[in-house]
Formats: C-alpha cells, structure tokens, sequence
C-alpha cells in the first residue's frame, strides 16, 4: 500500500518555516495481508530533508507581485449603493409595518381612555375596574394559548422570580392611574404622566447611582414647570387624581427599572411577557380589591349604573377590558421591532392625541394657561427622550 503524502511546496522549500519538520500522515488502517513491512500512525514522520520534495525551479520562479497605489485625493470618492428591488422592498415592508404599529397603539389607547373614563363615570369603583383590565387580557392570552393562535412561550420557575417585582410595580401603577382618572379629567391625568421621565431621571440618580448627561438634567425643567404649571390652572383639580397620577409615575419607573435588571437572558416575546405579566398582575391584585372596595359595594354600584345607563353599561365595562390589554400588547409588540428612542417618541405622541381627543369628546373646560403648561411638559419629554439617547 502507498500513503499519498499532501505538503506545501512553500513550507517544505522554506528553511525558515517551523512547520517544514512536519508532515501530517493519515490514519493507516488495514495493513494485513500485505508484503509491506507495517506503519502505525500514532508515531510522528520525520522527514530529514525536503530537496526530494520541492517545486521544480521554473515553477519556482513564478512569484505573483502585488502593487499598491494611492488614490487621487484630488477627486471625491463616489460610492453608488443602490440597494436591490427586493431589499428595498423589505425595507418599505418595515417601515409600513411600524407605522402600522404606532397607529394601532394610537388608537387602541384614544378608545381605551374614552371607555375607561365613561365606566368611571358611572361606576366609581376604580379596583374593581383594574381587576376586570387584567383579567380580560389574561383570558385573551389564555384562549390563544390553548387554540394555538399564539405560540406558547416556555417558562421556568426562574422567569416567574424574576417577573414578580415588575408585576407589583405594574399593578401599582395600573391601579393608581384608574384612580387618579376617576377623579379628574384624562386629560389632566396625562398631562402628569408626561413627567415620568423626570422620576426615572430621579429614581435613577439617588437611588442606582447612576449619572446622566447635562442635557438630560436640562430637559426634566420643562416637564417639571409644565406639569406644575397645568396643574396650578387646573379647573377640576383633586388631590387625589393627583397623587393617583403622580404614584403612578413612579411605579412605572421602578416597573422598568426591574424589568431591565431581572428580565435580561429571557427569550420571551413582547406579546407573550404582556400577556405573562397580566396573569401574575391579576393574581396579585384581586384579593386587594376585594379588600378595598368588596363584592357589596360592586353590587350595589352595579346596578346604579344599569338604571342611569342601561344595557351600554355593559359594553363599556367590556370595551375598556378589552382595549386596555389590545393597546397594551401592541405597545410591547412595537419594542421587538423598533429603537427605545422611537418608542419614547411614540409614546410622547401617544400622550398628545390622548389629551386632545378627551378635551374634544368629553368637553374639558381648559384654560390657555393650563394648554401652555400641557404643551411645555410634551415638549420637555421630547427633548428628554433626543438627549437620553
């Protein structure tokens, strides 16, 4: 049997190079039944010379140059990239799909809001209507799970650990906003949850020790003096809806702040975590609004709003559900597609077509002053979201 022996003409005419020592053989196997006196392949081959094995001199000579030359600088550098047919057309599917998204979250949070302040209105029972928030989105998500209309995410004991903290702070904040909308107008109620940059800026600071550019510092001014500013001109203000609003900014702050810390290294999708956070949320709020307001006080409101609405009532309670969730979800569904610094400016303008749908459908009396203190807040929460990034 003959080994066929594979080299770099290179390597083995090269004296200088370490590896010309060796040549690496193939296992041999089956040597039985032959004349040839046995190799084995666990021992090394050493070659003591590699004349036998060199290039022929005509060969040898033939060396391929390279030449480098500099460029005119006197000329621009022209770079045409045209992008194919179909990776614009990706491109434009993206950017379709985005929008899409931004204009659905729009306008599942205008009907939210509207609904949401019509059952308040005739139901004063703002627990009650946070608890039935969540368990309608967690029913949606149940029902999709079992039909497979939304694929199952798989969890561990250790997502639902790092989950908790974020659902408490979730439903702290879910909470105390409905309060705060039962009390005062929605339109007042955003215009104070336009200053939760300003607390995740605060909490951020004193309490994680974390610095923040100048600018950003620079950019809370107009949405602290736009808040007070709105609320000092409020015409129906309460403290209550206040403070509703005002703890509701910061639960949020400390909902992200936890998320950021407890959720990295979990593969869940944005509709899927929504969906896991209402279950646990919904968990841990029902027996405190049981506690809070209870089954006596619901009855008894229930029907005061069936004799002074009618069988509308009903469709308002279920259309404020449903909608909370469906915004909810979308809003996580657009942070798989797009950058934190878009969805900061999307929910700016979220705000915005928020405050002046309310003043348009419900008639808020609003003071030019109040409007001035609105519009400063927005635009100091626009210049926090350019100069975090």
């Amino acid at each position: 049997m003959m080994a066929m022996v594979k080299y770099s003409a290179y390597l083995l005419t090269n004296p200088a190079s370490p590896r010309s020592q060796l040549c690496t053989l193939p296992s041999i196997h089956n040597l039985q039944h032959t004349n040839q006196p046995s190799m084995s392949s666990l021992k090394p081959l050493h070659i003591s010379s590699a004349h036998n094995f060199a290039l022929p001199p005509e060969l040898r000579r033939r060396v391929t140059a390279c030449q480098a030359y500099e460029a005119d600088r006197s000329r621009p550098l022209e770079l045409n990239i045209e992008l194919s047919d179909e990776e614009a057309g990706t491109e434009t599917t993206q950017r379709l799909k985005i929008g899409l998204y931004f204009a659905t979250w729009w306008a599942l949070n205008v009907v939210f809001n509207i609904y949401n302040k019509k059952v308040l209105n005739a139901f004063p029972y703002p627990w009650l209507i946070s608890t039935l928030s969540l368990a309608a989105g967690s029913l949606m998500m149940l029902i999709s799970w079992a039909t497979r209309v939304a694929d199952v995410p798989k969890l561990n004991l250790e997502f639902w650990k790092a989950l908790f903290p974020v659902a408490v702070a979730h439903t702290i904040g879910h909470v105390a906003a409905t309060v705060s909308m039962s009390k005062v107008a929605v339109s007042f109620t955003h215009i104070i949850k336009s200053g939760e940059p300003a607390f995740s800026v605060l909490v951020s600071r004193f309490l994680l020790g974390e610095a923040f550019p100048v600018p950003v510092y620079l950019s809370l001014l107009p949405i602290i003096g736009g808040c007070a500013l709105a609320a000092v001109t409020e015409l129906n203000f309460n403290m209550i809806g206040f403070m509703g609003a005002m703890i509701s900014n910061l639960a949020f702050v400390f909902r992200n702040i936890f998320s950021k810390k407890g959720m990295k290294g979990m593969s869940v999708s944005g509709m899927n975590y929504y969906a896991c956070l209402s279950i646990l949320s919904l968990l841990i709020l029902t027996p405190f609004a049981i506690a809070v307001e209870g089954p006596k006080l619901w009855a008894a409101g229930w029907q005061t709003a069936l004799s002074q609405i009618g069988p509308n009532f009903v469709w308002w309670v279920a259309a404020q559900s449903v909608f909370y969730h469906l915004y909810n979800q979308v809003s996580y569904m657009s942070l798989d597609q797009i950058s934190p610094l878009t969805f900061s400016i999307g929910n700016t303008m979220k705000r915005i077509s928020v405050i002046v749908s309310s003043i348009l459908i419900f008639h808020t009396p609003i003071q030019p002053v109040n409007a001035l203190g609105a519009a400063i807040a927005i635009l100091g929460t626009f210049l926090y979201s350019q100069a975090k990034q």
